[in-house]
């Protein structure tokens, strides 16, 4: 076999793999019928990581007591931002592919609807609140769990800075874009684009983050040249607010399946350091995570493969390449 055989038959190993992985497998690399990739999509509900952290949520619906931040934490300790929240425990189910029509996810929206309220003023929580960053991984996480996520759209389109994208600072007076912001918000324009076909202000905006990202080498400082944050060429996961290479290449990928636009030759250079990263075992390596606590583990540690980061990387490739593996 072929190192991309080998490593999808590792990606598959029903034994050791996940079904959030081995459905989105099936479906980008393996070119599985849609009923077989339907069939393990379905599985997230009640097997693996999906149904682990389904059953973590609170009887309210909300995951350890808040929108953002965990009921019982408290800003200027020792401990770093925790990943156990509403918000980051929907962006998981978002990634593990949870399927947004069945009967639990309709009681999930309901239940965060009527009890989850955000941090920032008590507002609700599917009407977003101030940050960018937070708004645009609301607007992901509502707008693929089929909640309206139009007025809080309308917010970020209106909140595009000079130079292309979004920063959180900008209430305190930024007036230049961020990376990790501008990334957020793009996922979450382009899950609203694509369960309702967006809007012109929103399709626009969508491009114009795009474009921030493209003249930068989705790494780069455009004054220097240099790297904005060695961090962001890093193969870290779960992403959470963090921007990195694989994650923009992920989103561009998404945004041509959906748009039918061709590769930008601009991200030729990410692509090489993606490619450079593999190793002899067809596998790339999880370089690390961000650290707080989270409800549990989804890889087996850094410096080992990582499934996680290998499924992403093996489809931007076979995008870029316009390759159709087969297992």
């Amino acid at each position: 076999m072929t190192d991309d055989e080998k490593t999808l038959v590792w990606l598959l190993d029903a034994g050791q793999s996940d079904p959030a992985i081995r459905w989105q497998t099936l479906r980008d690399l393996a070119g599985a019928p849609e009923s077989a990739w339907t069939a393990e999509r379905a599985r997230v509900e009640t097997e693996g990581f999906g149904a682990r952290l389904l059953a973590a949520a609170d009887a309210d619906g909300q995951w350890d007591g808040g929108a953002h931040f965990p009921g019982d934490w408290t800003w200027g300790g020792d401990e770093p931002q925790p990943w156990t929240s509403t918000s980051h425990s929907l962006s998981l189910l978002r990634t593990f592919g949870l399927d947004p029509t069945s009967a639990r996810v309709a009681e999930m929206v309901a239940l965060i609807g009527a009890n989850c309220r955000w941090e920032y003023d008590d507002l609700p929580f599917w009407g977003g609140e101030v940050e960018p960053c937070i708004n645009g991984t609301a607007v992901a996480n509502g707008a693929y769990f089929g909640v309206d996520m139009s007025p809080v759209v309308d917010r970020l389109t209106g909140e595009v800075l000079a130079d292309g994208g979004w920063n959180c600072d900008t209430e305190r007076g930024s007036v230049r874009s961020s990376f990790d912001t501008t990334i957020n918000v793009l996922e979450g324009l382009l899950e609203f684009e694509r369960s309702t076909g967006g809007t012109e202000a929103s399709r626009a905006a969508r491009r114009s983050g795009e474009e921030y990202l493209l003249q930068r080498s989705l790494y780069r400082r455009l004054s220097t040249g240099e790297p904005a944050d060695d961090s962001y060429l890093r193969l870290v996961h779960p992403f959470r607010w963090r921007h990195s290479v694989l994650r923009a290449l992920d989103h561009f990928r998404s945004a041509s399946l959906l748009t039918g636009a061709e590769p930008d030759p601009r991200l030729g250079e990410a692509i090489e350091h993606l490619r450079s990263r593999r190793g002899d075992d067809g596998r790339w390596p999880l370089d690390g995570t961000l650290p707080g606590r989270s409800w549990f583990e989804l890889d087996d540690g850094a410096g080992e493969p990582s499934r996680w980061v290998t499924q992403r990387a093996m489809r931007v490739l076979a995008w870029w390449d316009g390759a159709s593996l087969t297992a």
